[in-house]
């Protein structure tokens, strides 16, 4: 009888699909000439610090700007926007028609006539008139009534993350919230997605660390209680998906039912939930059906996980593959977030009648915006391709090695190798494709957002 034939990986390789790891080449190559771009035309502080009328950005040093005699000025000790009509804000084009100054504190009490103005900046130093007015002219000069804000002048706090005073009467701060409302709602799909990441990122970073850890639990105990542990599994996925799916159903109908969701955003969310809840049901009643008729076959399950059980411990590495996986693309998101708001804030400043500036979109970073999106989504898949094809080629030399009591040294290490050597241009392929499944949903949510007012 022959003696079975030695198995071992393939020595002579070659690289696959190298035109498409060209192309990921180039297409970071304009990646990074948009970042370059959105740095330097961008300012990013404009939407953190906030910024007045006349071209200043609170908080700092600014550069004079051609025909704004009012800009350049030093804003050091001037953190906070405040808007000189804060009662009666009206928004055009996507820009709030009231005056706006930097001002280094907000007024904590109303504010009746011009002596409390002149007094307030008297005893506080922060002065709330155009800044070509000095604190003596306040009372004496006769068009103090146009350069100062409108009598009178609400209290107002500064909000937390972006300075600005936000006026504390229910009245006017329900006129300055629903101007905000609308400016959101008119903001394109790109900035919805922006906002939607912020507001949900407690959720998503709360649900993420709560399946890190139970994937660990679930790992460690397949080596010790395999049977238990399948139908344990098994009544735990019935549980989690009349669960899920209920849960689903009881957020649509609760967000549905209330009456103070006005933010667009929070109107796609609603038919979110429901298209979530439908798909979650559908789902739950095929794998219920397809449990109660594979029944009879778990043991095929509980030697699937026997094998498993058998690689992790000849390779206990497998178990930080997805935390390695997870630090990269954590490292890339922030990356890419932090792009964001230079290239959202990338304009020219233009002046216009009475000496202010308005900053206006540079041409083509709506394609540029759209551009570096489709990079979140490709690089993403890219890291996530790299990963499975690590994992399954240390599974697979260690599963087909024929010699048990010599198993192969560093099988992560040498299925990373082969990866980054031979195989990257697939994995870019792979995500590739993905990505494509994934843009025609993106694009035609967007179509639907602007043809549905019409």
């Amino acid at each position: 009888v022959s003696e079975l034939r030695e198995w071992r990986p393939v020595i002579y390789r070659k690289c696959t699909d190298a035109l498409w790891l060209l192309v990921f080449f180039l297409f970071w190559a304009g990646l990074m000439f948009i970042t370059g771009y959105a740095v330097m035309a961008g300012a990013a502080e404009r939407l953190v610090l906030g910024y007045d009328s006349f071209g200043n950005i609170c908080g700092r040093k600014n550069t004079p700007v051609k025909g704004a005699p009012l800009s350049g000025q030093d804003m050091t000790n001037k953190k906070y926007v405040f808007f000189l009509n804060s009662c009666s804000l009206e928004m055009q084009s996507l820009k709030i028609s009231s005056l706006s100054l930097c001002v280094s504190s907000c007024p904590q009490e109303q504010l009746n006539s011009l002596e409390d103005l002149q007094s307030f900046a008297r005893n506080n130093g922060s002065c709330l008139c155009i800044y070509n007015l000095t604190i003596s002219s306040y009372t004496l000069n006769p068009k103090a009534a146009e350069l100062c804000p409108t009598l009178p002048v609400p209290p107002s706090k500064s909000f937390p993350l972006f300075n600005r005073c936000v006026p504390q009467n229910p009245e006017c701060y329900s006129k300055y919230a629903s101007v905000l409302i609308s400016m959101v709602n008119e903001m394109d799909v790109f900035h919805r997605i922006l906002s939607g990441i912020l507001a949900g990122r407690d959720t998503v970073i709360g649900l993420s660390v709560l399946a890190l850890a139970f994937s660990f639990i679930l790992v460690l105990v397949f080596r010790f209680i395999r049977t238990l542990l399948v139908h344990t599994l098994i009544a735990l996925v019935a549980f989690g998906l009349l669960f899920v799916s209920g849960v689903l159903w009881w957020l649509y109908y609760d967000y549905r039912n209330d009456p103070s969701t006005e933010l667009e955003t929070e109107k796609e969310n609603v038919k979110f939930l429901l298209g979530y809840a439908i798909f979650s049901t559908i789902v739950t009643v095929v794998l219920l059906s397809l449990i109660f008729v594979l029944r009879k076959r778990l043991q095929f399950t509980v030697q699937l996980f026997r094998i498993v059980g058998k690689i992790i411990g000849r390779i206990p590495f497998l178990l930080f593959q997805p935390l390695w996986t997870f630090l990269i693309l954590i490292v890339f998101w922030v990356f890419w977030v932090v792009v964001l708001p230079s290239l959202g804030t990338a304009g020219t400043a233009q002046t216009t009648s009475g000496g202010q500036v308005e900053y206006r979109a540079l041409s083509g970073i709506c394609h540029m915006a759209w551009y570096h999106f489709v990079g979140l989504i490709w690089t993403s898949e890219f890291i996530l391709a790299c990963q499975q094809m690590t994992i399954a080629g240390a599974v697979v030399t260690c599963y087909f090695n024929r010699n048990k009591n010599s198993p192969p040294p560093h099988p992560v290490l040498s299925s990373i190798s082969v990866l980054f050597c031979y195989h990257l241009g697939t994995a870019v392929k792979g995500s590739f494709l993905i990505t494509i499944l994934r843009i025609p949903r993106i694009v035609l949510l967007y179509l639907y957002n602007i043809l549905k007012p019409k």
